[in-house]
């Protein structure tokens, strides 16, 4: 199976197994089972929903936004826990105004799910952990 390796953002090949015990990124060697959420913009979206055969899960959110900043740990904390079965990605909507636009964000944060390129749900507003594990579990 195709993953993102969340440090250098390369295409890694992995077996699907059920318990990984090491899985390192064949480019930068760091750890694939310590992932952290990458930062997605208008250069680089296109080709890793394109890249990856997992879930990408995806928070659109602004620096000044309250709410985004109270989910942002819980958010951080759920990459960490899906590692190899889920992509967590971030978009800042400040910057990347153009994805904002496009994906028609009118509220934030907004999590969309993509799969196999596609957006497949979305939902808007924060979430604590219990909330957005039974939201990622839908999709595995």
């Amino acid at each position: 199976m195709k993953v993102i390796c969340s440090h250098c953002l390369a295409t890694n090949n992995v077996p699907k197994l059920d318990v990984y015990k090491k899985a390192n990124c064949g480019k930068c060697k760091a750890s694939l089972l310590d992932p952290h959420p990458i930062a997605l913009s208008s250069d680089n979206l296109e080709a890793i929903l394109r890249s990856t055969d997992v879930p990408v899960i995806v928070d659109f959110w602004a620096p000044w936004c309250g709410p985004c900043k109270m989910f942002a740990p819980v958010f951080e904390q759920a990459a960490r826990a899906y590692p190899l079965r889920v992509l967590f990605a971030k978009v800042d909507t400040e910057a990347e105004q153009f994805l904002a636009s496009r994906f028609k964000i009118r509220s934030i944060p907004t999590i969309i799910v993509f799969k196999e390129g596609k957006e497949v749900e979305r939902v808007s507003g924060a979430m604590n952990d219990e909330g957005l594990d039974r939201f990622v579990e839908r999709f595995l």
